[in-house]
């Protein structure tokens, strides 16, 4: 008699409930008292306004200009935001980085006594205005009470000054002549931001150079285009006050394999007859197209992208490796399973995508268009900029697609680059990951090695950290092929030959395929947002640095994600939150009581609306999560809620004191983490969750709901029949998900 399969619990939502908050803070001692505080800004003032009257009519579009004003790390919190200050001086923030400091002084201890500064990390504000308005506010300020509008803000800035050019400029290529360069200005994308644009164009007018304002991508309040421009003209273009990034124009990531040394040669297959398990469900992949002759269009369906020029056959075979990966995984199994659906391929790059350095925008123009007149669910893209993830600045594909992505309605697998054995080029570090791999709401894939023995990341695969929050990057890692077990693709126009590839580029649709397997396997049941908690949730992390796999491996089977051994329950939650709400989660214990060690691991993912003009503010939600292992103590009498105990340990993400000062682990999209305790010090655990909003790095007035899943696996290997006694217990709220169509669970 065959084994009952213990296949995932599902509806965890119903195990949750709405909890009263717990009020926090206090009243706030400032670093400078209000007397030092305006003495200090004036003089700041003053100077700045003075630099800023310096600069060139031309540059300050309608006499406005643009300065920096850094807040003290004590004033970091969205709660501080000083936007009663630039409202009465009519001034006004738009964008921001995080920068780290050593400010002039701290505020007092709780006894009053001073404190030594330390260096931490705080935010840097753009801030716009007329020039005029600088030059009143530097001259009205000696005048300010403490009654005044706005004059409670002042003791929260540490420093105001004018912005040099250079500081908006990226290293550029030494060599003379025309060069291709991306600008990125302050500039939304609504008609009041329509004269910084005009206002670009005739500054730039005086050395005849042309930016191309056909073709412009808006994401949040800035804006990307693209010129010709000499190099050594870049710091009088770098002089136009609402510039915020010049660079050189990154090219599109090469398609070429990687591998090198002895390599098998080509091997026979058959190919599986009949259509995928699921044909209603489409999968899309963007990348180089599918031959006319290719065998895989008995499960793939290909188009042209809108725009898109001439194929190329290299960037041909590079789409059609991609699309064996998502249909059949590696392809050296004898006998390939049938695909788990049907595949969508969309040639986005042509033949000029690797040559013309203005190709990026088109290639990123041609996606969205696609994901505009047909939301997919589920999508790869193994392409992108050569580019590494920038702490300071988004780029305009990682944010359009954040963007696209933000309501968590679809999971997009992004090969992380192959990039990992460059060397350091400081300020640059070409081997982290790659550009849009730093999507928060994206799923980021780099590569491990070898499928059988000890496994280590691939050497290419593109190493973390992300930019924070994301700052675990690569969210996982998955098989993308080495010199010593290579990934296998079936050959361009050959129906009964696969060949030897590899790269994260592999690795990525080998995660889509996974989802797609989850999905077909239990129909609409569960969100993608669910399946990417699911994928993140099941990764093993081997002990190696989180820098380089992220959350860990994804396991070859759908086994592994889908089905609960002896000893294990695991649960799936899928639910909305209001923000400033909290709630409460429970965590399925046996009614009855274990024994020995109890480890619960615990996923959480969200999806989140962005700000790319604020990269250190760059999620508009997080979550404040809270463990509370058993109902029955309390740290004192007076308490409301019962003792919480630590989990999502902050440290694991943010290891240095002044990181960890900033909470900036509240809003990362993705949590993950396992605990091990004594099933004594449990009793109806829970975890507490609080939805904080921000918009534009302070309080959002008008915030959405979220979307988030939870996954939650509760182990007892002394307690084997674990399941059925949690499914016992929770009959009325939990329900195993039961298969719609099955699937093989081999890789």
């Amino acid at each position: 008699m065959a084994k009952q399969r213990n296949y995932l619990l599902g509806f965890g939502e119903r195990l949750t409930e709405p909890v009263a908050g717990t009020p926090g803070g206090g009243e706030k001692r400032p670093p400078y008292l209000f007397d030092e505080a305006r003495e200090r800004m004036t003089v700041m003032l003053t100077r700045t306004a003075e630099s800023l009257n310096a600069l060139p009519e031309a540059a300050c579009p309608q006499g406005q200009s643009v300065a920096s004003f850094l807040l003290h790390p004590e004033y970091y919190a969205k709660s501080y935001y000083p936007g009663g200050f630039f409202q009465a001086s009519g001034l006004r923030a738009v964008g921001s980085r995080s920068r780290t400091i050593t400010p002039s002084k701290r505020s007092p201890s709780a006894k009053g006594d001073p404190r030594k500064p330390e260096e931490a990390v705080t935010t840097e504000l753009f801030v716009a205005g007329a020039r005029s308005s600088f030059d009143r506010l530097a001259r009205e300020l000696p005048q300010w009470t403490e009654a005044t509008p706005g004059a409670k803000h002042l003791t929260a800035f540490e420093a105001v000054r004018g912005i040099d050019p250079s500081e908006r400029i990226k290293p550029l290529p030494d060599e003379q002549g025309r060069v291709p360069l991306e600008i990125v200005l302050h500039a939304g994308e609504g008609m009041s931001d329509r004269f910084i644009l005009q206002g670009f164009r005739d500054y730039l007018a005086q050395w005849e150079l042309d930016p191309d304002f056909e073709r412009l991508f808006f994401a949040g309040r800035l804006c990307f285009l693209r010129m010709m421009a000499p190099a050594e003209r870049a710091e009088d273009i770098a002089r136009f006050s609402f510039l915020r990034v010049l660079r050189e124009m990154p090219r599109l990531r090469t398609t070429q394999p990687i591998l090198r040394g002895n390599l098998p040669g080509p091997r026979a297959i058959e190919l599986p007859a009949g259509d995928a398990l699921d044909p209603t469900l489409r999968v899309a992949v963007f990348d180089g197209g599918l031959p006319d002759n290719s065998p895989l269009t008995a499960w793939a369906d290909a188009f042209d992208a809108p725009g898109v020029g001439p194929s190329h056959p290299d960037l041909l075979w590079h789409g059609e490796a991609v699309t064996s990966a998502v249909l059949f995984g590696s392809a050296d199994t004898p006998g390939l399973d049938r695909p788990y659906s049907r595949v969508d391929h969309y040639r986005v790059l042509d033949t000029d995508s690797q040559n013309d350095p203005f190709e990026l925008y088109e290639v990123l123009e041609r996606i969205t268009a696609v994901l505009d007149a047909t939301p997919y669910q589920f999508y790869n893209l193994s392409i992108g900029p050569t580019l590494p993830v920038d702490d300071d600045d988004v780029h305009a594909w990682t944010a359009v697609l954040d963007e696209k992505l933000g309501d968590g309605g679809a999971v997009a697998t992004i090969a992380a680059g192959n990039t990992g054995e460059q060397p350091d080029n400081y300020p640059v570090q070409p081997w982290r990951v790659q550009v849009p791999s730093d999507c928060v709401n994206g799923l980021t894939v780099g590569a491990f090695d070898r499928r059988i023995g000890e496994w280590n990341r691939a050497p290419y695969s593109s190493r973390g950290p992300g930019r924070s929050p994301g700052i675990v990057k690569p969210d996982l890692i998955a098989f993308g092929g080495s010199t010593h077990d290579p990934f296998w693709v079936c050959a361009p126009g050959n129906p009964g030959q696969i060949i030897t590839t590899a790269g994260t580029s592999f690795a990525a649709p080998l995660v889509l395929r996974s989802a797609a397997g989850v999905r077909a396997h239990f129909g609409n049941v569960l969100s993608p947002l669910a399946i990417k908690a699911l994928l993140v949730h099941a990764t093993e992390e081997g002990g190696h640095v989180r820098d380089e796999v992220g959350w860990g491996r994804l396991p070859g089977s759908l086994d592994d994600l889908v089905v609960c051994p002896d000893g294990c329950a695991r649960i799936v939650y899928q639910d909305e939150i209001t923000a400033s709400k909290y709630r409460r989660i429970r965590i399925p214990m046996p009614a009855d009581g274990i024994t020995g060690d109890v480890t619960i691991t615990a996923t959480f993912c969200f999806a989140t609306e962005v700000d790319p003009e604020h990269p250190g503010n760059y999620t508009r939600s997080g979550l404040e999560i809270v463990f509370r292992p058993n109902q029955t103590m309390f740290s004192n009498e007076d308490a409301v809620h019962p003792k919480s105990a630590q989990f999502f340990k902050p440290a694991d993400l943010y290891p240095t004191e002044q990181e960890l000062r900033r909470d900036a682990h509240k809003w990362e999209t993705c949590l993950h983490r396992k605990r091990r305790k004594r099933a004594s010090g449990l009793d109806r655990p829970v975890f507490d969750i609080h939805y904080n909003a921000r918009s534009e790095g302070h309080n959002d007035a008008a915030p959405r709901k979220i979307r988030y899943a939870l996954v939650i696996t509760v182990e007892a290997p002394k307690v084997k029949d674990l399941y059925d006694r949690v499914v016992r217990a929770y009959r009325a709220q939990l329900q195993p998900l039961n298969p719609v169509i099955e699937v093989p669970v081999r890789p």
